[in-house]
């Protein structure tokens, strides 16, 4: 990834996301994620970062060389979600629950003790 970025601050609780949008642009089953606050996030490779919208007022960042998703930012927030497949290290924080579990893949089965949400918490 070419993408260099810093988190100086709390990174939030994980969740897991299983909305369509998530799998369809992850290619996967879910996207685990994590809020950051915008004055705690580093970017310093942005001649490589390119953003499109994948909803209204919703912009996925990722980055132009690899295809990386590197975290994802809507408008009128103080924070933006991490796509936590770009981190190098452990988050330092714990996994909270599964969330959109109502578009969740059909093939797919949650192991997991977690808390399960039919949609957003």
């Amino acid at each position: 990834m070419d993408v260099p970025y810093t988190i100086t601050g709390k990174v939030g609780d994980i969740v897991h996301c299983h909305c369509v949008t998530c799998r369809k642009a992850h290619a996967a089953a879910f996207s685990s994620v994590a809020a950051v606050a915008d004055a705690d996030f580093v970017v310093s490779g942005r001649e490589s970062l390119t953003a499109y919208e994948s909803s209204p007022g919703k912009q996925r960042y990722f980055c132009s060389r690899c295809g990386c998703q590197i975290y994802a930012k809507r408008d009128n927030t103080k924070h933006l979600v991490l796509r936590l497949g770009s981190l190098d290290d452990h988050p330092g924080v714990d996994e909270k629950c599964h969330i959109w579990v109502s578009e969740k893949a059909e093939w797919y089965d949650i192991n997991s003790t977690l808390p399960v949400y039919p949609q957003s918490e």
